[in-house]
Formats: C-alpha cells, structure tokens, sequence
C-alpha cells in the first residue's frame, strides 16, 4: 500500500467508524478562498488535512492530493522544468478547491480553466466509497460535473493535471490603450499569437494595458515584488519587464492584486512594519475575515453615512460582448481596476456540465474586488443583482466563489440543473453533500 493509499484507508476507516446517517457533510479544511458568509449549520466535518501530498511529476503531468496549495505544488513541479498549465493567483488555493470551484490565470486564454486540465480524479462519495474518474470510464459524467460543484458531489482526494514546460525567467511586454475597443482588439491578438500569457488591467476607461509573457531562457534583470516595489503599479511604469518564473507566477499575491490598499499596506512605512513574510494573501485573508465577524468597516461607513454592498465577483463574457459590459461596469459599478483575463475552450475539452462555456468563443474574465458604497440606500445585494443580470443578457457566466442572488430557476439555468440533479441522484441521493443552490445563493 502507498502512502497515499494509506491515507485513503484511513479516512475510509474514520467515515465508517462515524455515524453519517442523516447528517450534512462538509470538509474540515485550514484554508478557504471563498468570500460568502455562509450560516453556521450542524455538519459532520470530514478531516482531510493529511492529503497535502505531490504524489508523482512528470513530463506532462502531475499527480497530486486534493489538499495540496499552488504555492506548495509549484514548488514541486518547477525543479522538474514544468508547472502545471494554470495556476490560480493566490498561493493559498488548493488544486482540490480549484476544480471543485473554477481556478483561472493568464495562461487561461490557451489551457483553459483549471478543470480543463484535469485527466483524472479519485473523488471521495458519501460513506467513505472513492471512484475513479476519467474521460472514457463509467465516471465520465463525475469528471465533467464536479468543476464548479463546491464539494455537493464529493471532495477529490487525488487530481492528475496536464504540466507544462517552463524556463528559467518570463519576459513581460505592457501595451497601453486609451479606448476598449482597441483593448479588447489586441487581447485577441495576443490570445491567437505565440505568447504564453496573456491579461490584462482596465484602471480606467481611457487607460488600460494588456500583458504579453513569454518564457525565456535568460534575461538581463530581475524585478521582484515581493516586498517594497508593487507588481500592479509597474505596469503603468515598465513597457518591459522580467521576473523568474515562481516570482511571475505569485505576482498578484503580495498585493492581492491591489487589495492590499484596504489593509494600508501600500504605504511605505506600514509595509516594512508587516514584513516581507506577511505581505500576501493568507494575511489579508485573515484580516478580511476578521474585519467581517466584527463589521469593523461597516460601522464606520454607517458613522459616515454611508450604505456599503461588498462586491468581490470575477464574470466571464464572450469576447464580442467585452466592450458592453465594460461600459455597464464603469457606469454602474465603478470599482477599479478590473483585472482582465482571456479564457479559451481547449481543443477535445469536455463539455463541463455545470460550468457550460462555447467551444467556439475565446471568452474574457473580468474581476473586482471592493465595496461599493452610496449615500442612497438600496436593496440588499442591488448592484450584485445588476451584474448577475448584465452578464446573463451577455450570454456570459460568473463564478459562485462570492455573493450570489440568483433565482432558483435563474441558477439551474445557468449552472446545468438538470445535469445537476441527476448527478446528484447517482452520486449523493441522500443529499448528505448539501445542494449547489443552497450553498452558494442560500449560504447553508
């Protein structure tokens, strides 16, 4: 037996000795990186901190543990010359909650989403029973169901994910436009060029810059943002830039993109007070969590005068539908910057069934992440409500990582409801995983 294998047992053997019956089922788990509030409800909480184990690298894949972060199997595939195809933003992201959710970076425009990726799963079902999933076995419908699932079909245990070749460095070139149109016209470029990535920040609606990488082999200076210099504002500062190629890939994390300015962090002084050590996304994370129990900022917006609505959502359009929702967006929204970023279907990809995206569309991510906040008083979730409604009538989609406020009929729409449940019914009949819809809209 394995070690892996002997992790397998030994959870199966804890599940057993548990009494399941009629109890809800949720994961026992040190780090989260979804930001909805969900009400405390009594689960039985399944313990599987252990699988944080790289099991195998290969030329062309990984073996992994569902638990184990990006940061960690990073660290285990660049030593071997490649990294997975994508690799989420934060460090703290599990490969695991990457496929269960929807995992995305600027290699997306090529490889896809993060379940795009994925050839193979073991997925733990209800009382302890553990299938193995691939594209042609009697599971294929598991594989093509369990991206954008949230744990409701079963956790994975075990991923097997396409790598990718690396080199040593990554040489960044900025381009500046002054109108979307022509933005989103050279995202496209870029997407149908050689490059190995591509994004791109929108800061305002007559400055935004789109970021050509490439790997390379060498280079003649090495920019680091990992402690007093800050990634996103080099790009309106650097044309050209290098990086070493674990630097590029948590480029975004010191700063949680430009969230750090919430928590001070970009100020000169507080930043060497917090420390090369604490300037990332598990810091921030904390202190957002935190801020939420005690609705520290809320009451000092309500001692202003204010109505706050948080809106931390990444929506995907159809890249023909880009340049309206940008206008929607800064005229409705106005939270900047947006981070944009390219996805394309990979060729042979599977349908995913309850994250469905065209074959044929090179779609583009947006994401903010803010409060928004008005003297006038709305409804609950107003502005929310408004994106959810823009990016349907775009024929896009938006991840459920954050607030929703969908209709049930609205969400079953959109997330594949009928594939859903009849996943649900061979997979989990006794709802022991909870239901999709009641996670991510009702926060049960």
């Amino acid at each position: 037996m394995s070690p892996h294998e002997a992790r397998v047992a030994m959870l199966q053997q804890a599940i057993a000795r548990a009494d399941l019956a009629g109890a809800t089922v949720g994961l026992r788990k040190p780090t989260s990186n979804l930001f909805r509030d969900r009400r405390k409800i009594d689960r039985h909480r399944l313990d599987v901190g252990a699988f944080n184990h790289v099991i195998a690298v290969r030329d062309d894949w990984v073996d992994t543990e569902g638990m184990v972060t990006y940061e960690a199997l990073a660290d285990a595939t660049l030593p071997h010359g490649v990294m997975p195809a994508v690799v989420p933003q934060l460090k703290s992201t599990t490969i695991g909650g990457a496929v269960a959710g929807v995992g995305i970076e600027a290699t997306s425009f090529r490889h896809g989403l993060v379940h795009a990726s994925v050839l193979e799963l073991d997925v733990l079902l209800p009382g302890g029973r553990v299938v193995y999933c691939t594209a042609e076995n009697e599971h294929q419908d598991l594989l093509r169901g369990f991206p954008n699932s949230y744990g409701t079909l079963g956790y994975a245990l075990r991923v097997r994910a396409r790598t990718i070749p690396v080199k040593p460095y990554v040489k960044i070139v900025r381009e500046r436009f002054t109108e979307p149109q022509a933005f989103f016209a050279a995202i496209e470029r870029a997407c149908a060029s050689a490059a190995d990535f591509v994004d791109g920040v929108v800061f305002s609606a007559t400055e935004m810059f789109v970021n050509t990488a490439c790997f390379t082999a060498s280079a003649p200076a090495t920019s680091d943002y990992t402690y007093e210099n800050i990634f996103y504002r080099s790009i309106r500062e650097k044309p050209l830039d290098y990086m070493t190629v674990r630097d590029y890939l948590w480029r975004w994390d010191t700063d949680w993109f430009w969230c750090s300015k919430n928590v001070f962090a970009e100020v000169p002084w507080l930043r060497k007070l917090y420390g090369r050590k604490r300037l990332n996304s598990r810091t921030y994370t904390k202190i957002m969590r935190w801020n939420a129990q005690l609705g520290l900022t809320q009451a000092i917006a309500r001692l202003r005068g204010l109505h706050s609505e948080s809106i931390i959502q990444d929506i995907d359009v159809p890249i023909a539908a880009a340049v309206a929702y940008l206008d929607f967006h800064l005229q409705e929204i106005d939270i900047r910057p947006i981070w944009i970023c390219p996805i394309g279907v990979p060729p042979n990809s599977p349908d995913f069934d309850l994250y469905p995206m065209d074959h044929n569309q090179l779609y583009v991510n947006f994401g903010f992440w803010d409060v928004k906040r008005t003297k006038a008083p709305f409804p609950s979730g107003h502005f929310n409500r408004l994106i959810e409604h823009r990016v349907t009538a775009l024929g896009g989609i938006k991840s459920l990582y954050s607030d929703s406020y969908f209709t049930s009929d609205e969400f079953a729409a959109a997330y594949g409801g009928r594939s859903y449940q009849q996943l649900k019914s061979k997979y989990d009949p006794d709802r022991r995983f909870g239901n999709l819809y009641d996670k991510c809209v009702l926060r049960h």
